[in-house]
């Protein structure tokens, strides 16, 4: 063939243009903001309905009880993902989302299937719309829009869904928001309620709604949204050839939250103790059994360092003491300590990281086991690596001294999957 003719100089600098949006949307930054935009423009929207609803006085009230159980559920989230624990701002997505943008899309989806069943239902018949939108409507409509924040994190923060207690956290999250706004909504109109009814001290209605939905079902909406998180995170442990698995599980798990969602609405309407016993025989032990899984799961997220780590130990990225270490929470939490009390606060920082980058090494490697390997692998892996390079002269005598803590002697099994590893760990000094 013949010789190219050389460039001219119009070609060597021609850039193709692009449009405004495909700019923008490829700015991480003006994604963010974005979403966070919209989600403060839902929560304006549902301030401003709420207010409307509760008046100012029942809305001040309704805030200041329904925010008591907040810190609690979670931080009792935050303790189930201590092994690999999600980044603060997916986090305050999933909270925001639940808050803000879910409860709107309640909010307004109840009160017009509400409006509707009061037209075509015969109220003569002796039939309630009001239960039966709670009943019917209410857990379909509610747990898909919990479902919306889920499905985004996992679709665009894939790297953070490895198994079930990544999924039940982020579902607990989106619905302790989703609780909150909605607790402000009826402890606020029971408040107003008891004020039309000239109640003096403490109200009646509003003690009674604060008892059932504060202090004896916080845990309602995180349960029936866990369902949907646990779907999820089983899905996130296949492998991508089982694609049609991938998408029945969540689906599957999102119809078993409507219907545990349904059925603790209706037993509101059961006479007599129905409720309680709806709640004691039921609810509570389906509760006690997801918390008895995701400890499971955690453990098994232990595991998996402990089958993983020792292949970067054996290519001299770490010192034979750290899979041990890693593996073991109460050595984690020594080695931080040690860290801190011999270089302060930043060393303790650093050994935090340190283990941070070394789960998700970890993590990145049982995706590639399993058959899911992350597209950019290898370059995620040697940042990964990088990262625990910079930091190994503070984190690494520190989880030397806390293997002292692990009772089990720990012998390294074999590699579960092969891989060129990189370079000589020398090559990042």
């Amino acid at each position: 063939m013949p010789p190219m003719p050389p460039a001219s100089p119009e070609s060597r600098h021609y850039r193709p243009r692009r449009a405004l949006w495909d700019t923008l949307w490829d700015n991480k930054a003006v994604r963010v903001g974005g979403v966070f935009l919209l989600l403060a423009l839902c929560g304006l929207i549902i301030l401003a309905l709420v207010r409307e609803q509760t008046g100012t006085e029942g809305f001040l009230v309704g805030l200041g009880l329904a925010v008591l159980p907040v810190p609690l559920l979670i931080a009792a989230f935050r303790w189930m993902d201590r092994v690999d624990p999600k980044p603060w701002r997916s986090l305050v997505f999933a909270f925001a989302w639940g808050a803000c943008a879910a409860t709107l899309v309640a909010l307004l989806a109840n009160g017009y299937a509400t409006k509707w069943l009061l037209t075509s239902v015969d109220v003569a018949q002796g039939a309630d719309p009001s239960s039966w939108s709670a009943t019917f409507v209410a857990p379909v409509v509610e747990e898909s829009a919990k479902a919306a924040a889920i499905l985004l994190l996992y679709l665009f923060r894939r790297r953070d869904f490895n198994g079930i207690v990544d999924g039940v956290v982020v579902a607990g999250i989106t619905a302790t928001g989703f609780a909150f706004t909605e607790n402000i909504l009826y402890l606020g109109n029971a408040f107003a309620s008891d004020q039309s009814f000239g109640h003096s001290g403490l109200p009646s209605t509003t003690a009674a709604t604060f008892f059932i939905r504060v202090l004896m079902s916080p845990f309602a909406h995180p349960l029936f949204t866990s369902m949907t998180g646990l779907g999820f995170g089983l899905a996130a442990t296949l492998a991508a050839r089982r694609r049609v698995l991938r998408v029945v599980v969540p689906v599957a798990a999102l119809l078993t939250a409507m219907l545990l969602h349904a059925l603790w609405n209706g037993s509101a309407t059961l006479p007599g103790i129905g409720f309680l016993a709806v709640y004691a025989l039921f609810m509570v032990p389906v509760f006690g059994l997801l918390t008895w899984l995701v400890i499971w799961s955690r453990q098994n997220e232990l595991h998996t360092l402990r089958v993983h780590l020792p292949a970067y130990q054996a290519a001299g990225w770490l010192t034979p003491p750290e899979p041990l270490a890693l593996a073991s929470m109460r050595a984690r939490g020594i080695a931080r300590d040690l860290a801190r009390r011999t270089g302060g606060t930043a060393a303790a920082r650093a050994v935090a990281e340190y283990i941070s980058f070394a789960t998700s090494l970890a993590f990145l490697r049982h995706r590639a086991h399993r058959g899911a390997p992350d597209p950019d692998f290898t370059a995620r892996e040697q940042e990964l690596l990088h990262h625990l390079w910079q930091r190994k002269h503070i984190a690494q005598p520190a989880l030397a001294q806390a293997t002292a803590a692990v009772p089990r002697p720990f012998a390294p099994p074999a590699q579960p999957w092969g891989h060129t590893w990189p370079g000589a760990p020398g090559q990042y000094r």
